[in-house]
C-alpha cells in the first residue's frame, strides 16, 4: 500500500488536502471555527501535505489556514502549499507572472500565512510574461528561503521541460482522475515523470461527481455560485452522460466494498501522483483518508482503465474565461 510519494528530497504522505473548498469555489466560505474540525481531523490523521492559493476568496484561504497552524502550533507538521499568477488585489483577476508579481505576492502570502509556504506554484501560465523572467523569479525567492520548493500548475508539457532548464522544478500541479484523464494524452505527465517532477492532482474526485452521495440530479441543482455552473461538463446533455460514468465505477466500489471517492483516489495514487481531494466535513476527510488502503489489484486497475477509455467525458473542463488560461 502506498502511504508516501516522493517529493523533491523528501517523501509526503497520499493523499494530501486541498483547502481551497473551505474559502472559495464551491459555494462556502467558512469562519476559523468552522473549518477547524476538519483541519484538526487531519492533523490528527497525518493528512499533512496542504494546498492553498492567493486567489482562494483573495489570500482568506491562505489566512485561514495560517491562523490555524499558528493557534494549534502545528508548523512543523504541514507541508503548505501556495500559489500566485492572477492580479488579486486591485487588478482585475487576469493572469500574470511578471518578476515583481512574483516577488510581491509571496510577502503577502508569508505575511497572511504567518511563515514562508513549503511550496510556491505560478497558477496558471502567462503567455505574455517569459519563462527567462518568470522562472529565475521564482528560483531567486526560493533561493532566499521564501519557499522550499518551486513550481508550475496547468502548463504545457513544453513550458514544464522549458521550464526546467531555466531552474529545478519540483512539482507540477494539474487536473487528473479517473474522470479527466486530458494530460495522459497531452504530454504532461509524461514529461513530469521523465524530469522527476512530482505530479500534483487536484480535483482527483472529479470536482465532486465521484462521490456516493452525489446528489445532484440536473444542472439545476447547483448553488448559484458554484463554479460547475459554468463548467460545460456540469451542463445540458453532457451532465447526464458524464453520470454514467460515475455509475460504472460505483459498480466497481461496490464489489470492491469501498466507497466511490476511496476508489477514485487510491487509481490516482496508482499512478504515482499526489491527489489532493478537498472537503469541508471531517467525516468525508477521514473517508477520503482511508482510500490509502485500497489496494488496487492488476484486474481492478484493468476495469477501470476500461471504464475510462470506454466513457471519455463530454464537454471542456472549464467556461470559455477559465479554458483559455490552461495549457501554456
Amino acid at each position: 500500500m502506498v502511504k508516501t510519494l516522493p517529493f523533491g528530497d523528501i517523501q509526503v504522505p497520499t493523499p494530501g488536502f486541498g483547502a481551497m473548498g473551505l474559502s472559495f469555489g464551491l459555494g462556502s466560505n467558512l469562519s476559523l471555527e468552522e473549518a477547524e474540525p476538519v483541519l484538526l481531523k487531519a492533523i490528527e490523521l497525518g493528512c499533512t501535505f496542504w494546498d492553498t492559493a492567493v486567489v482562494y476568496q483573495a489570500g482568506v484561504n491562505e489566512k485561514l489556514l495560517g491562523d490555524f497552524i499558528r493557534k494549534h502550533n502545528v508548523r512543523d507538521k504541514v507541508f503548505i502549499a501556495s500559489k500566485c499568477g492572477f492580479n488579486v488585489f486591485g487588478g482585475d483577476g487576469s493572469v500574470t507572472n511578471s518578476a515583481s508579481h512574483i516577488k510581491e505576492y509571496i510577502e503577502g502570502t508569508i505575511e497572511r500565512l504567518g511563515f514562508a509556504p513549503d511550496l510556491y506554484y505560478l497558477h496558471r501560465i502567462d503567455p505574455n510574461t517569459p519563462l527567462t523572467e518568470s522562472i529565475p523569479a521564482l528560483d531567486e525567492i526560493r533561493k532566499a528561503g521564501k519557499t522550499k520548493y518551486i513550481g508550475l500548475s496547468e502548463c504545457s508539457a513544453a513550458t514544464l521541460r522549458k521550464a526546467n532548464s531555466i531552474a529545478k522544478i519540483d512539482a507540477v500541479q494539474a487536473e487528473y482522475s479517473a474522470f479527466e484523464t486530458i494530460h495522459e494524452t497531452d504530454g504532461l505527465i509524461d514529461t513530469a515523470k521523465e524530469l522527476g517532477v512530482a505530479y500534483v492532482a487536484y480535483s482527483p474526485l472529479g470536482h465532486g461527481w465521484l462521490v456516493d452521495n452525489f446528489n445532484y440530479k440536473s444542472p439545476d441543482d447547483f448553488a448559484p455560485d458554484d463554479f460547475r455552473r459554468n463548467s460545460p461538463k456540469f451542463q445540458g446533455e453532457n451532465f447526464y452522460q458524464n453520470r454514467a460514468i460515475v455509475e460504472e465505477i460505483k459498480k466497481l466500489a461496490v464489489r470492491k466494498g469501498c466507497k466511490i471517492s476511496q476508489i477514485a483516489i487510491a487509481w490516482v495514487i496508482s499512478q504515482g501522483m499526489i491527489p489532493i481531494p478537498g472537503t469541508t466535513k471531517a467525516t468525508r476527510l477521514e473517508e477520503n483518508w482511508a482510500s490509502r488502503d485500497i489496494e488496487l489489484t492488476e484486474e481492478e486497475k484493468k476495469t477501470m482503465r476500461q471504464i475510462i477509455d470506454a466513457a471519455k467525458p463530454h464537454g471542456n473542463r472549464y467556461g470559455p474565461a477559465h479554458q483559455a488560461m490552461v495549457g501554456h
